[in-house]
């Protein structure tokens, strides 16, 4: 039976040495999980492998900073969703750091907190190409890109240009997007192989997406 992936609970954390000969590479793929579903995870294996990193952290957001008027179930229901659809991947950790922190979710206070609790880790943060060309508009965007490497994933419509540093990576093209899986959930339509068993069980299990 496999064990569900360990949360990292930031208050817990056991801080390491300043001094380390190599530093640890990992990823962070952050997003409102609204459920999360076969495209994350895709991205996240891909970019894990590409790059060579050791581990992908998903973290769930509090409150998007991006996304105007979004509206998300409870954070408990997206973090659990998470952690089912990742259970069966060693390399792929549950984070909870944003959900802790409350408060709208910026990218450059969590990199910060990362950061001081991880010393001895360097950080690559996921986005796709459409998130690439609003990077102008992050909150202290300028600092924040002294504290992580951006990876872009290819986005159909998008072309990869910024002013940024960015590293790209290549991910098969997966039209598949949280909102559309909602409206099919409500109206009953089959989300299988777009979203993992384990999710559809739970979604089932606590009836959600059905006041879209």
């Amino acid at each position: 039976m496999q064990q569900k992936p360990s949360t990292i609970i930031h208050e817990e954390v056991e801080v390491a040495p300043l001094y380390t000969e190599s530093k640890r590479k990992v990823g962070i793929l952050g997003g409102t999980f609204n459920p999360p579903h076969i495209g994350h995870l895709i991205i996240a294996e891909q970019v894990r492998d590409q790059l060579g990193l050791e581990e992908i952290l998903f973290i769930p957001d509090a409150k998007p900073p991006h996304a105007s008027g979004k509206r998300a179930i409870e954070a408990e229901h997206r973090v659990e969703m998470v952690a089912r659809a990742i259970e069966d991947w060693p390399a792929f950790k549950l984070d909870t750091i944003e959900i802790i922190r409350g408060g709208k979710s910026y990218t450059y206070d969590t990199m910060v907190e990362l950061r001081e609790n991880r010393p001895d880790t360097e950080f690559y943060f996921i986005i796709g190409a459409d998130m690439v060309m609003d990077l102008p508009n992050w909150y202290k965007i300028d600092e924040l890109v002294n504290l992580v490497s951006f990876v872009g994933v290819n986005r159909p419509g998008y072309v990869r240009d910024s002013t940024y540093p960015i590293i790209w990576v290549d991910v098969p093209d997966i039209q598949v997007s949280s909102t559309d899986l909602r409206k099919k959930i409500f109206a009953d339509c089959s989300v299988k192989f777009l979203v993992p068993d384990q999710v559809i069980a739970y979604i089932k299990e606590e009836n959600l997406y059905q006041d879209e």
